[in-house]
């Protein structure tokens, strides 16, 4: 009978294992990765790549770190949990520099108490 991994997972390592998927999803755009592209270069299949993403507890570890290597040629797991490589802070800045959007008229009038 096949087991459901998320069914059968604690609760805080579904959260660890999301914040797996969310730091490699992060790196990938940091790094101007296209998900299609390190799929292939990992040698999964594109919806592999979604679910490693997504953080699901079923996904190898081979797989995982196949696909880290893909995006991050040379970095290690230690190096993603610790959020050690340089694109990570540049995209980070980046996401901080853009200019915020003024309100609209009736935006400024909802929230005028």
């Amino acid at each position: 009978m096949k087991t459901l991994q998320t069914a059968a997972t604690p609760e805080h390592l579904l959260r660890q294992a999301e914040q797996l998927g969310s730091l490699l999803s992060r790196l990938r755009k940091a790094r101007q990765v296209r998900q299609l592209d390190a799929a292939t270069r990992a040698g999964v299949s594109r919806n592999t790549a979604y679910r490693i993403e997504r953080g699901e507890p079923g996904i190898a570890l081979g797989q995982i770190l196949r696909y880290l290597d893909a995006i991050a040629p040379g970095a290690t797991l230690t190096d993603l949990l610790t959020e050690r490589d340089p694109s990570l802070t540049q995209w980070q800045a980046r996401k901080e520099g853009q200019r915020v959007r003024g309100l609209t008229k009736s935006e400024l009038e909802d929230l005028n108490f």
